[in-house]
């Protein structure tokens, strides 16, 4: 019987602490994470496109966030600023001029509403030749 009650205390005492060091723990590995972009990773488009989009799995801080669009010299091709999707707070939205064929780079910076800070980049192209609207 003290046997069994052991073994009780220890379940009970093992679920509490799950419970008050586990779920923190595993919400501290969370954070925002790109899940979509237009255009998207890669892509060899044949005409420019007239915004960059990108979405995320959290929440974004809109007054935080930096994206930017650089050509095959690395320069920026806008001085816009993003802003928030009106339709999406997950979301932020940068419109662009028409662009040129060649490479370019997508580089963004975002604050999640929990607090952790997202960079990368990624490229995308245009073919040459094919600008018509």
């Amino acid at each position: 019987m003290i046997g069994s009650r052991n073994i009780h205390s220890f379940v009970r005492l093992f679920l509490v602490s799950v419970v008050a060091f586990g779920l923190p723990v595993a919400s501290a590995f969370a954070h925002s994470q790109l899940v979509k972009a237009e255009p998207p990773r890669r892509a060899a488009l044949t005409k420019s496109p007239t915004q960059v989009r990108l979405w995320f799995n959290e929440n974004i801080e809109g007054d935080y966030a930096s994206l930017e669009v650089l050509d095959a010299k690395k320069r920026p091709i806008s001085d816009k600023q993003p802003t928030l999707a009106p339709d999406d707070p997950k979301s932020i939205i940068l419109s662009l001029p028409e662009l040129a064929p060649g490479k370019y780079s997508v580089k963004f910076r975002v604050l999640s509403v929990d607090g952790h800070v997202v960079e990368s980049s990624y490229d995308f192209s245009i073919k040459g030749g094919a600008q018509e609207k």
